[in-house]
């Protein structure tokens, strides 16, 4: 459990010094910053997951509209 809580806090110490280093580079807040990268997550999740539903739809069209006949008396 020790170890847990060490790595826990090794992340935090360095991981929220990313962002307080970029937000003085910035000229802005760290929460903003902090923010900023967890709205930009939830974005990028649901844009990837709407490319999927779009890209599975039109695959499921193409199979409905485009039926591949094997000879000419099939029509």
């Amino acid at each position: 459990m020790a170890f847990l809580h060490s790595l826990r806090h090794f992340f935090e110490r360095h991981g929220f010094h990313v962002s307080s280093r970029l937000a003085d580079r910035l000229g802005m807040r760290a929460v903003n910053v902090r923010l900023f990268f967890i709205y930009i997550s939830f974005v990028t999740v649901g844009l990837s997951f709407g490319l999927y539903l779009t890209l599975a739809f039109i695959l499921k069209l193409k199979d409905k509209i485009h039926t591949k006949r094997s000879s000419v008396f099939d029509l």
